[in-house]
């Protein structure tokens, strides 16, 4: 079974930055498509930025510009570099992974994926 074990949330200034990890195991890294959501309370978790097939990368449009994420499969992990940070970026980070076929669509609001970490806290403040 897959598991993700997300790191690295804090509590930062506007401004700064951060990277979140994303650890995975149980899996091949390279089967399943990975990509890192947020929620904060009262609000549906959004897709923020995920890996599709064939490494297309999906960003959501308000962190366009300012995030990046990237994977070293040596390590089995995916990062989430975030620069720039406002605190409308505050909420809990989540990390993850299904099957690649409709990942694209999970990431853009239409389903779910299957495979969920515990989620990092990331809190900006102004």
């Amino acid at each position: 079974e897959v598991q993700l074990v997300e790191s690295g949330g804090d509590l930062v200034q506007a401004g700064e930055s951060l990277t979140l990890s994303c650890e995975v195991s149980g899996t091949a890294f390279d089967d399943y498509s990975i990509g890192w959501f947020r929620q904060v309370p009262g609000k549906e978790r959004e897709g923020v930025s995920c890996f599709s097939p064939g490494d297309q990368i999906y960003y959501a449009a308000s962190v366009k510009g300012r995030f990046t994420i990237s994977k070293d499969s040596a390590k089995n992990t995916v990062y989430l570099q975030m620069n720039s940070l406002k605190p409308e970026d505050t909420a809990m980070y989540y990390c993850a992974a299904d099957h690649p076929r409709y990942f694209f669509y999970y990431c853009t609001g239409h389903g779910i994926p299957g495979y969920w970490g515990q989620g990092t806290q990331v809190t900006v403040s102004s």
